[in-house]
């Protein structure tokens, strides 16, 4: 006698059971890391208290623009101008392991150029520090300087992970070709290395951004008090959006994975199921 033949299918955990798993994993990953759990809460709290900087009142908009003012930047311009000039003269004239009479000059005059031009900026750069002291690291000019940092470097780290991906995306399908792969594996793989470049370029972003930080803290001349402060609730805050987008895209990823493996363990079921009706049919009609 012939008997139906079923293959087992893996049953995956329910989308409740998986979200269950998830929030004691991220429970038990706070208890054991405290310090990461705490720079983020200290992160998040600095987003939401501190938003867009206190906002400058009228006398000191007035003294910081009054500062503004003073910096000459024609003078810069100048200056920069005829620095590259004698830069230009000075590589016109210079040859690949000598350096004449005419090659010295031009080479003296650059060095001079440089030297104004160091010093016309660093003026500058002191009149610019002495107007944000005016209006402090934690007013609205300090904060948006420090936003456009966080989302230039933010937005190069994006960047590379998008240009590596593409590449990546290249050579991986030459690759499978010759392997002779399956379009699945191809998009897992994908995906893992967007994941991977999306990690290494946003938190390569966020460690240059504090490394950059501390510089421009300094240049409002903030007692050593608010600027430490400071620096810890800005990098807080650049660290729990970043852990943030980070965790959001991987949750996108795996939610996605899922997804395909319930609509495939479904179609698996349906045709066992139908299957098992067909052969029970077939052997119910040799009987009679």
């Amino acid at each position: 006698m012939n008997r139906p033949q079923h293959q087992q299918v893996a049953t995956l955990p329910s989308f409740s059971s998986v979200g269950g798993i998830v929030v004691r994993g991220m429970g038990n990953f706070a208890k054991k890391h405290k310090v990461i759990s705490g720079s983020y809460i200290l992160g998040i709290l600095f987003i939401l208290l501190v938003g867009s900087g206190t906002k400058l009142s009228v006398d000191q908009a007035k003294r910081y623009d009054s500062i503004m003012n003073t910096i000459d930047i024609q003078a810069e311009y100048e200056a920069s101008h005829r620095y590259a000039e004698t830069l230009h003269a000075y590589r016109a004239t210079k040859g690949w392991f000598s350096c004449d009479s005419l090659c010295q000059r031009n080479k003296q005059r650059m060095e001079r150029a440089e030297a104004i031009l160091q010093d016309v900026r660093r003026e500058g750069y002191a009149r610019m520090s002495d107007a944000k002291s005016v209006a402090g690291v934690f007013s609205e000019v300090g904060v948006d300087e420090v936003k456009d940092s966080f989302w230039g470097y933010f937005g190069a780290g994006k960047q590379f992970a998008k240009r590596q991906s593409m590449w990546d995306a290249l050579f991986m399908g030459m690759r499978s070709m010759k392997r002779d792969e399956s379009m699945i594996e191809y998009m897992l793989q994908m995906l893992m290395n967007l994941l991977i470049n999306f990690s290494i370029g946003l938190i390569g972003a966020l460690v240059v951004f504090v490394f950059g930080l501390w510089s421009i803290i300094k240049s409002y001349q903030p007692n050593p008090l608010t600027a430490v402060l400071f620096f810890i609730g800005a990098s807080s805050a650049a660290f729990a959006f970043v852990s943030t987008y980070l965790f959001a895209m991987f949750g996108a990823a795996a939610g996605g994975v899922y997804g395909l493996a319930k609509v495939a363990e479904s179609n698996a079921r349906l045709q066992n199921g139908g299957g098992g009706r067909r052969q029970n049919v077939q052997n119910h009609a040799h009987h009679s």
